[in-house]
């Protein structure tokens, strides 16, 4: 078992914990946390990605579901019984690291509902003193929380540092954003340090601006009036997201590939037929990394609010 780190100490290696949250199904929870993780690492920074979900979507949107390096959430529910540091499956794409979910974390609601009884709220730390020993290795963590499972997502929140909610603007998803925020305010109460870094319209029309103002509206009454949200949204591109999940390829590398692949006109004279990408890849390739330098920007506004502060302190 490794040495048990100071409070310090887990709060600096915690300080860029992202749990992407909300308690409704389908509103883009796994393919942001795929999407920024693959650009972000694309871009040089080191990222890592940790699956809490059963259903393990991620292994279809990075590709890896079957394969020799999924454990189905195996090693993930070991660390926290034996309260042992993840190990990280290493470069499923450069600098992106993954913490594999699954199956095997159903066995994980029973081991936490008995740690409750005899150690109350408390007990959601653990994921967090199990993922501070690898997180200061990375510039950014992603966790991927399952919809309508208050134990796992309890688990994320109390060990996050931040809180990035995606959301639909239909009443699924603004139920499920609201429930969140319910949640959101007892997790403070044991990790005092989470914040909302943003909200994120989801799966929108790029017109449907009277129904985002709605969604908008119905954002800020969740959290009190006034809340952080990103000014990108992710459009809906059906036929994109069913490529990324057949290939097991990010919207950026779609993007790529759809870029590279002949012209319809070609492969019509040629005689060949081929599944082809969507082209719609490269619109949403760009929602992304717009969504991803926001999400820098607001990380470094809010860190650069905190230094004074810590100053301030360290002088006292």
């Amino acid at each position: 078992m490794a040495r048990r780190t100071s409070n310090r100490e887990r709060e600096f290696a915690l300080a860029r914990v992202i749990a992407i949250v909300n308690d409704k199904g389908g509103v883009g929870k796994t393919s942001i946390a795929a999407n920024l993780g693959g650009q972000f690492a694309g871009a040089g920074y080191r990222c890592l990605l940790v699956d809490l979900n059963r259903q393990a979507n991620l292994a279809d949107d990075l590709g890896y579901r079957g394969s020799e390096i999924d454990d189905e959430g195996a090693g993930l529910l070991g660390s926290i019984i034996a309260r042992t540091p993840l190990r990280p499956v290493p470069d499923i794409r450069p600098q992106l690291d993954v913490v594999c979910g699954g199956a095997r974390l159903e066995d994980l609601t029973p081991v936490m509902v008995s740690r409750l009884q005899n150690h109350g709220r408390d007990a959601f730390r653990v994921l967090g003193d199990v993922l501070a020993p690898v997180a200061r290795d990375y510039e950014v963590v992603f966790v991927d929380c399952p919809p309508e499972s208050t134990i796992l997502t309890d688990l994320a929140l109390a060990s996050a540092r931040w809180v990035l909610m995606p959301t639909k603007s239909d009443l699924g998803g603004l139920l499920g954003m609201t429930l969140v925020a319910e949640r959101f305010t007892l997790a403070r109460e044991i990790n005092a340090r989470l914040g909302l870094l943003g909200v994120v319209l989801f799966a929108t029309g790029s017109r449907a601006r009277a129904v985002q103002g709605e969604a908008l509206a119905a954002i800020d009454e969740a959290f009190g009036g006034s809340s952080p949200r990103f000014e990108t949204s992710i459009r809906h591109a059906e036929r994109t997201a069913q490529d990324a999940r057949r290939l097991g390829k990010l919207a950026h590398e779609l993007e790529v590939e759809a870029a590279a692949q002949p012209a319809w006109w070609e492969e019509l004279r040629s005689g060949t037929r081929t599944k082809r990408i969507s082209a719609t890849a490269a619109s949403v390739a760009g929602d992304y990394r717009a969504l991803g330098v926001e999400v820098l920007s607001a990380l470094q506004a809010a860190e650069e609010a905190e230094r004074p502060r810590t100053r301030r302190k360290a002088r006292a």
